[in-house]
């Protein structure tokens, strides 16, 4: 069997011939990586999914880039939702692109255009294309983290995220229902065939915590994370309850005002690749 499946000539190649390659060079699925814009210095590329959508995907993004902030590290989210941009909104960056050295760095569709309620009605080229540029032509300076929130599912843009930037990992997002085994590893499956590594799964909506008594009510059941964790042999990097203060800050804009104490695993992984 050939050893480079996504070389040009598989049919042929061996693993002593694989050894310099071009193909090698280009990443494990043979495709040459987009350039990073000259006037940028990102260190790592995080990128965040999900097998479905309605977990909270954009929230746990959001939630991290502001753990990693608070964290001392120098931060950067790019919002590959493109028909579905939430990232600006809970950042209260609105308007026009601007460029600034102070908190969070954003790059979102909805901050280029005209006005922000107006839909994406855009083909899957083209919004692939857009994912392109915001890596390469977005001057995002020196970064420590950037975090590619993208949209829910494995087609175009999970596709191009993984083919074209240099992915160091991604955080599976999910919530407590049973189908969660089947949705992390959709997710687990796309990443593990590009050749990219999932570094740990959060679960999102695991509880919410009664005002009165501090009993913890599963409205969406019982958690199944640990089971799939431990059957993927992956780490789990926390357990979000559901917070009213959370929707309150997100929805004024004020995200970045945030504590999340459930992420600590997870800053403590991701400070470790670094070291």
């Amino acid at each position: 069997m050939a050893e480079n499946s996504s070389c040009s000539s598989a049919s042929s190649c061996s693993r002593e011939s694989c050894e310099g390659c071009p193909s090698k060079a280009k990443g494990g699925n043979g495709i040459a990586k987009e350039p990073m814009n000259p006037s940028s210095n990102v260190k790592k590329v995080i990128g965040v999914v999900s097998g479905k959508g309605g977990v909270g995907k954009s929230f746990v993004t959001a939630s991290l880039a502001c753990a990693m902030k608070q964290a001392g590290y120098k931060v950067g989210i790019m919002d590959a939702d493109i028909t579905g941009p939430s990232i600006p909104k809970m950042l209260g960056v609105h308007g026009q692109v601007v460029g600034t050295e102070e908190g969070i760095k954003v790059m979102s569709v909805n901050l280029l255009l005209d006005n922000e309620e107006d839909p994406v009605i855009w083909r899957g080229p083209v919004i692939a294309g857009v994912v392109k540029q915001f890596w390469n032509e977005t001057v995002w300076g020196d970064v420590d983290y950037l975090f590619v929130d993208m949209p829910p599912g494995t087609g175009d843009v999970p596709l191009t995220v993984f083919q074209s930037l240099p992915v160091d990992g991604i955080v599976i997002v999910t919530s407590p229902q049973e189908l969660v085994q089947m949705i992390v590893k959709k997710a687990y499956n796309m990443a593990e065939m590009m050749h990219v590594p999932v570094l740990g799964l959060i679960e999102n909506f695991s509880y919410l915590k009664c005002p009165d008594c501090g009993k913890e009510i599963k409205l969406f059941g019982e958690s199944h994370i640990e089971d799939v964790a431990a059957e993927l042999t992956l780490p789990v990097f926390g357990k979000i309850p559901l917070d009213p203060a959370f929707a309150e800050k997100a929805d004024e804009g004020k995200f970045y005002e945030t504590e999340n104490p459930y992420l600590q695993t997870a800053v403590r992984a991701l400070s470790a690749m670094s070291r």
